[in-house]
């Protein structure tokens, strides 16, 4: 396997102008979102990257990749039919290549040298196949990722083999269909926001499509991958950051500068606020 093509979704109506936001980046450049992403991207060794979008968008999106934007091949999502639809839609783009998908309203910060990306991609290529990432999770933050379950590798630290996929469980749920050996009581592995996925996760979706009523989710197509082929879930050192939520952009941004160029002025300055505050009671 040669993962030489990625993808970013954001065309749902929630997400669509999350990878506009500006932000300052580790290195101290003000970014967009989907910049940063790109960028990410690029480190992992790939260059073709499909976007897909709202029709209409593309020109803002564009803007804001600054010299990166000859590299983005724009996909349109005309109708909004869920978030296993939109990685359809770029079905044409990847062809019959394995591709690496990021979702447009996370932000990642590897607490490594390497990238979260540059990782994923690696361990896709040495195993041949699908790989997500996860990252360890606390119960009550179920509502906002799919999850997995399954049993990890022999000899393998952070590798896991996955056996089922649920979009959002609930507590009751994952704790009857997603308990994994060795996690903390009251943790689930959740999605990560990155996988590297095959083509026939775009076999599944086209005859899920054909079936849909309402949408067409990812995790259901997932769930059936694992079920066709080896599907892994690789566990991210790392931290991932929805910036769709309250406070998420915030969030994102005090960590980035934390283990960023401007560490020391961001920490001075926190502490000149938290002195303040004390001060006046």
């Amino acid at each position: 396997m040669h993962v030489s093509k990625a993808v970013i979704t954001a065309a749902g109506r929630r997400q669509r102008t999350l990878p506009l936001q500006s932000i300052i980046d580790r290195d101290g450049a003000e970014k967009s979102v989907l910049r940063i992403l790109v960028e990410e991207v690029l480190d992992a060794g790939i260059d073709e990257i499909g976007v897909v979008v709202r029709p209409g968008d593309e020109t803002a999106y564009a803007a804001v990749v600054g010299d990166h934007a000859g590299r983005l091949h724009f996909i349109q999502q005309t109708d909004p039919l869920g978030y296993g639809h939109a990685v359809l839609c770029a079905q044409e783009f990847v062809g019959d290549d394995a591709f690496l998908h990021l979702v447009g309203d996370h932000l990642y910060v590897s607490n490594a040298e390497q990238g979260c990306a540059q990782r994923l991609v690696q361990v896709a290529e040495a195993n041949d196949c699908a790989v997500s990432a996860v990252q360890a999770t606390r119960e009550s933050l179920l509502p906002y990722y799919g999850a997995i379950g399954g049993r990890r590798m022999a000899g393998q630290a952070d590798l896991y083999q996955i056996d089922t996929v649920v979009e959002k469980p609930t507590p009751t749920e994952a704790e009857q269909r997603l308990n994994v050996p060795g996690l903390r009581a009251g943790h689930y592995l959740c999605f990560f926001g990155m996988h590297v996925l095959t083509p026939t996760v775009m076999t599944v979706l086209n005859t899920q499509l054909a079936e849909a009523t309402h949408g067409v989710p990812l995790a259901a197509a997932l769930d059936e991958l694992a079920r066709r082929e080896q599907y892994l879930a690789l566990v991210q050192q790392a931290q991932r950051f929805d910036v769709g939520v309250k406070y998420g952009l915030l969030t994102a941004q005090i960590a980035l500068a934390l283990h960023g160029k401007d560490r020391d002025e961001v920490l001075t300055r926190l502490l000149e606020l938290l002195a303040v505050r004390e001060m006046n009671g």
